[in-house]
């Protein structure tokens, strides 16, 4: 992951892709031509269709993860409080360490007195309370204090496919 935004010029033919991506993600490109093809007049090759998703890809437009379904895990948000008195030698490992862990999904940095979080996943409540027992352990001299919430009944898990609709318009 990169701090800079994707240098990529949206077609209108890039946007109905995303689109059409994001509402079933197992389309072939065949598949996806078609659509085109039929949906939005847009008449071009399966192979250019193919070419385009590498290419996007490949500019970090969009990223491609596996999420488990979420009644095969217990999925949770973390809040992490700094302490100041060590952040500045130890801050570097322990967010290290959070990025890195094979139970985390998503992890980013807010402001407020929280300011890292991240959702993460575990086989078990059990196994969450070990996590945080050993991350404790290990990095306890910089966090201050971990708030982790429960995320049950998830009502929505992706992204809705008319938000592409909006790469055209301006970006801050």
């Amino acid at each position: 992951m990169t701090d800079d935004p994707p240098d990529w010029e949206f077609s209108e033919r890039d946007m109905y892709i995303l689109r059409e991506l994001s509402a079933d993600p197992q389309r072939s490109s065949r598949e996806l031509a078609d659509l085109l093809e039929s949906e939005y007049g847009i008449d071009v090759s399966h192979v250019t269709v193919s070419e385009s998703i590498r290419e996007m890809r490949d500019a970090d437009v969009f990223r491609e993860t596996i999420v488990p379904n979420e009644e095969l895990f217990n999925f949770a948000l973390f809040e992490f409080k700094f302490n100041p008195e060590h952040f500045a030698d130890s801050w570097h490992d322990a967010m290290v360490s959070i990025r890195d862990d094979r139970h985390t999904l998503f992890y980013f940095l807010s402001d407020g007195e929280y300011q890292w979080k991240s959702v993460m996943m575990f086989p078990s409540r059990t196994a969450e309370s070990r996590w945080i027992h050993d991350f404790y352990k290990d990095h306890g001299d910089v966090i201050q204090n971990v708030r982790n919430s429960v995320v049950h009944n998830v009502l929505k898990f992706k992204t809705d496919p008319e938000l592409f609709t909006e790469l055209d318009g301006e970006r801050s």
